[in-house]
């Protein structure tokens, strides 16, 4: 595989300065957002207990899309008719977080998509039902853990088939998210992820962590123990590549159109710090 040198950023804003700045492209006033939408669903899985919702915004750059869930009917009333037509340095400014995120995702999806030659290697999820190809995604995602049968791992974002396929490989999940509640086998779930590091092998993160403001903290303290970091992004699946090597370990990047929106095959992009990467 022919990889290009990796540009890291210490932290998330510093990215968006070096992006708003042109530093990592074309100058983003020059870059207006074309279509912005958002996206919710409503799942309940045959054969599962319970279901959830999710809610993502998404922003159209010339070919590409960049996206950022949010908490089901927290944007505010006009966010979405704020976003169409704004320049694109505008919104790496904008007063909300997710708008933020997305812009930025938008912006790197445009000017560098996920390539070989940036270190993306593409894996197929095949075509099925919803809950076949959520298994098939969470195979993938697992596959970049380096966590043996009788290991520890910090699932930061609950998402069911993750927590199964980490149950099949005999590995011991600690499910965290903010919401709290319970896993659908009763275990339940913390809401402070950083008081959790310090008794896992490996932390297995959403890239809703960019949205939320909570992945910087989560990341450093994952430094500070030495402990891997696997990001799953649909969320800033553009973005958080730029953080391997940095104190991300790997990345699945899952950028618009997601797994659960149709049947069909789609594609994902894994990254690994060890694999050159993103420049």
């Amino acid at each position: 595989m022919t990889t290009t040198s990796r540009t890291t950023a210490p932290c998330f804003d510093t990215l968006l300065g070096q992006a708003l700045h042109g530093e990592l492209g074309p100058d983003p006033r020059t870059r207006r957002i074309a279509v912005a939408f958002t996206t919710s669903q409503a799942v309940r899985h045959d054969g599962r207990h319970g279901g959830y919702r999710n809610e993502v915004l998404s922003l159209r750059v010339g070919g590409a899309v960049g996206s950022c869930a949010v908490e089901p009917g927290a944007l505010p009333a006009g966010t979405v008719e704020d976003c169409a037509g704004a320049d694109v340095a505008g919104l790496l400014a904008h007063p909300l977080l997710p708008v933020r995120v997305a812009a930025l995702d938008a912006y790197l999806m445009d000017v560098h998509p996920h390539t070989p030659s940036r270190g993306a290697q593409p894996v197929t999820i095949p075509a099925g039902s919803s809950l076949e190809r959520s298994q098939a995604r969470a195979a993938a995602v697992t596959d970049l853990l380096d966590v043996p049968p009788g290991g520890t791992v910090l699932v930061v974002g609950v998402v069911n088939s993750l927590l199964a396929q980490l149950r099949t490989r005999g590995i011991t999940a600690i499910p965290c998210d903010l919401k709290g509640g319970t896993t659908e086998w009763g275990e339940p779930i913390t809401t402070d992820a950083l008081k959790e590091i310090g008794r896992c092998d490996a932390v297995l993160a959403s890239g809703m962590t960019l949205g939320n403001g909570t992945f910087d903290p989560l990341r450093r303290s994952a430094r500070e123990h030495a402990k891997p970091l696997v990001m799953f992004a649909q969320t800033g699946s553009a973005v958080l590549p730029r953080f391997l090597g940095a104190g991300v370990t790997a990345v699945c990047a899952e950028p618009y159109p997601f797994f659960w929106l149709d049947g069909g095959p789609g594609i994902i992009h894994r990254y690994r710090a060890d694999d050159g990467g993103t420049s």
